[in-house]
């Protein structure tokens, strides 16, 4: 597996590529669920490439940037085991000049739910993604479903700009109990752990619902919040899965989205119905 640090040497080793290139941008601090892209990626390329890079222009000022889990050898081992080709590993230097372009996430997509509470987050993540995408010129990019938000706006992103680039959504991986696998989950003590059971509970409990017939909008949306109700809530919404507002329910074309505070540490799950 080769290590690469800079932009020159991924871009030398790219041109060399022969087949179909697979790309899995991960801020690192890896999970069962990174490894789950992975292990998709390897399955369905002839090259697998993943990135490692906590990326400072999706973090507001007062979020957890510093913070935010790093375990480089542990990553790499497990790149190396899942059978990665290529982990670029960039600084912060190498991946932003002083003096850029701007890059902007569509205001209807990108000022709601996840942006109503962290403005400019998504331009940073479309900064990010398309320099890698630029960089490594993939086949196929995966992302998990659980970025839901994040999810669509890149694949907005791929469709506008006309990007050669297949954009493969994956599944949720949860532990055994429930709990969607976040890098963030080890900011959580042993009590916050089972209270961040509720996100999934509430899921749970609104897919129960809507399986017994019930398809208004509003009543799966208190549904979430009573179920909720220990926790600090974000926002409990069901919208279309083009991140519309729906009044009514409709099966395979609606998603249920959860953000909330478990002590000081915010998650976020969501369902596709």
């Amino acid at each position: 597996m080769k290590i690469v640090s800079t932009a020159k040497e991924l871009t030398a080793i790219r041109e060399e590529l022969k087949g179909s290139v697979g790309l899995v941008p991960t801020m690192g601090a890896m999970h069962n669920g990174h490894l789950s892209l992975i292990r998709q990626a390897r399955i369905q390329n002839d090259t697998v490439i993943a990135s490692i890079f906590v990326n400072p222009t999706q973090f507001l000022p007062h979020e957890d940037y510093e913070k935010y889990p790093r375990r480089e050898e542990a990553d790499l081992k497990i790149c190396t085991l899942a059978g990665v080709d290529m982990v670029f590993m960039p600084t912060r230097e190498e991946m932003y000049a002083k003096i850029e372009p701007e890059i902007s996430a569509p205001k209807d997509l990108a000022y709601i739910l996840e942006g109503s509470s962290r403005p400019g987050h998504f331009d940073g993540v479309l900064r990010v993604v398309l320099k890698l995408f630029n960089l490594t010129r993939p086949t196929n990019a995966y992302f998990g479903k659980k970025d839901a938000q994040q999810l669509y706006i890149i694949q907005n992103m791929v469709k506008t700009l006309f990007l050669n680039i297949n954009i493969v959504p994956c599944d949720i991986v949860r532990e055994s109990d429930g709990l969607a696998l976040s890098s963030r989950n080890i900011f959580l003590d042993e009590k916050e752990r089972v209270q961040a059971l509720a996100l999934s509970i509430a899921l749970k409990n609104a897919s129960q619902a809507i399986m017994k017939g019930e398809r208004d909008a509003k009543k799966i949306e208190l549904i979430m919040i009573e179920s909720l109700q220990d926790l600090r809530v974000d926002y409990a919404k069901v919208l279309s899965r083009d991140f519309e507002a729906k009044e009514q329910i409709v099966i395979k074309e609606t998603i249920l989205l959860i953000a909330a505070f478990v002590g000081n540490t915010r998650l976020i799950d969501n369902l596709w119905i």
